[in-house]
């Protein structure tokens, strides 16, 4: 599906990844409804995009909250017309603590996000988008779907979940004019850490270093180019394609590379 005067909900759009999305879009000639919980950031991306010539409305929302994003597809609707796209890639880590260290409320806060907040928006957006002549549905999930990471492990699970939501959702739309594209990140310079609340560790710099971040503007071109394609499957930086890779040819053997790598994160 070519994004070209199309309608694209990108959640997450307040800064990092989703504000990229939304540039990209733009310069496709897409509008783009940006949904975001910061009024504010979601203010400066307006105006990045206004500044490119592209339309958009803008969405002040927690995606945790069912009947806000019940409301959604209506104000979308009423702002842009009728959805053709959307892009969910609102997500948040968990505290860097072993399973047995975190609070439950952490983990279940971190599922409502990643898990149940895309899912809420597939069930708000699909009815309508399946009577588009054709539209899209991109999922971020992580390299920490396949590739655990200590200290994140229920992230991990949560983007898992992500993982298999969309590729059960391909199947069962393939007799339809919607496409679906799962994507699996790696290492991406974008600010989740402080947009999660979460306390980056010290380490945490040493670490990633193994892995070259791939830059935001980068990763948002090859989603974008996912959809235009109906790619069903992509990984975005070196790191995901390669650990993809060692985690199918030896999953045991790529999760200890990973602990070596990143145990330091749990200090």
């Amino acid at each position: 599906m070519k994004v070209q005067k199309k309608v694209i909900v990108v959640t997450g759009a307040g800064s990092g990844m989703g504000r990229e999305l939304a540039l990209e879009l733009a310069r496709r000639g897409a509008s783009v409804a940006a949904v975001d919980m910061r009024a504010e950031s979601l203010a400066e991306t307006a105006k990045l995009v206004t500044a490119l010539g592209g339309k958009i409305s803008t969405h002040a929302l927690d995606i945790t909250d069912a009947k806000a994003v019940a409301a959604l597809p209506a104000a979308v609707t009423k702002a842009l017309g009728q959805a053709d796209g959307l892009i969910n890639n609102a997500g948040i880590i968990q505290p860097f603590v072993t399973i047995n260290d975190l609070d439950i409320a952490d983990a279940e806060h971190v599922m409502n996000v990643n898990f149940y907040g895309p899912l809420r928006l597939v069930k708000a957006f699909l009815p309508g988008l399946l009577k588009r002549p054709e539209a899209h549905i991109l999922n971020v999930s992580s390299m920490g779907a396949y590739a655990p990471v200590p200290g994140q492990s229920i992230y991990g699970a949560s983007k898992a979940a992500v993982k298999l939501m969309t590729e059960g959702l391909r199947s069962e739309l393939l007799d339809t004019k919607v496409g679906v594209t799962i994507v699996f990140p790696g290492a991406t310079a974008t600010n989740i850490a402080q947009n999660s609340g979460m306390k980056v560790p010290a380490a945490s710099s040493e670490a990633a270093s193994t892995f070259p971040q791939l830059a935001a503007d980068v990763a948002a071109r090859m989603m974008v180019d996912a959809i235009e394609n109906n790619t069903p499957r992509i990984t975005t930086g070196q790191d995901a394609k390669t650990m993809d890779i060692l985690s199918r040819i030896n999953p045991v053997w790529a999760a200890g590379v990973i602990y070596k790598q990143m145990k330091s994160l749990l200090g």
